[in-house]
């Protein structure tokens, strides 16, 4: 359904890039809104190894119509070789705040 609403994921190594990613995704349509949320600390696995870094949350509101658009715009600007980039169907919420989301997001309307 292109109309889905979703919220995705996305984590940052510094308030700058996450500032500059959400920036762009918002002057070029490809969210309505995005929050920054600082303070986390991330553990994983990664190249055989256990990692700990501190790290910024992005929360993106858009559409499944233009997640591939997103999704592609956040690996161009993003400096890890493997993002997290994570995509949730919103199953419910606010009528008018989903009306907001598909208005501010894609071609203009």
């Amino acid at each position: 359904m292109d109309n889905q609403p979703l919220v995705v994921y996305c984590t940052c190594p510094e308030q700058a890039i996450a500032e500059r990613i959400a920036e762009t995704a918002v002057n070029e349509r490809l969210a309505a809104c995005v929050n920054l949320i600082p303070g986390l600390t991330s553990i994983y696995r990664w190249e055989g190894g256990i990692q700990r870094d501190p790290e910024w949350l992005l929360m993106f509101k858009t559409r499944s119509a233009v997640y591939p658009l997103l999704e592609a715009r956040i690996n161009a600007l993003h400096p890890y070789d493997t993002p997290e980039i994570i995509a949730l169907p919103i199953q419910a919420g606010s009528s008018a705040y989903l009306h907001w989301i598909a208005d501010n997001t894609g071609a203009p309307l």
